[in-house]
């Protein structure tokens, strides 16, 4: 499974190469500039799928789905654990079955 910390860039740069159009858009703007632009893609990417910008990255980094559920998971239990919640009830309440994802 892939660091966590190294995530968010290699989502951010499959994501890029999957989307040579808006490269070539963005190809004269400074590397700040670009960066900026494909990550307001990225969000809006998301949005388009329903979805959240942490769940696009685990899905373009994820090596298999056994992988991308062992990362939901961990994401889930960092925020249950931000909110002081019990796992079991914080599975309950948002409807997470920690076997299936």
């Amino acid at each position: 499974m892939i660091a966590k910390e190294a995530r968010q860039a290699l989502a951010l740069q499959r994501f890029a190469e999957a989307n040579p159009q808006m490269l070539e858009e963005i190809r004269e703007l400074n590397p700040r500039e670009q960066a900026q632009q494909i990550q307001w893609a990225f969000d809006d990417a998301a949005q388009e799928q329903g979805i959240e910008p942490w769940e696009l990255t685990l899905q373009l980094v994820a090596q298999s789905p056994e992988e991308l559920h062992a990362m939901r998971l961990e994401v889930h239990r960092e925020v249950a654990e931000a909110l002081g919640m019990v796992w079991d009830e914080y599975c309950a309440f948002n409807e997470i079955d920690p076997e299936r994802g």
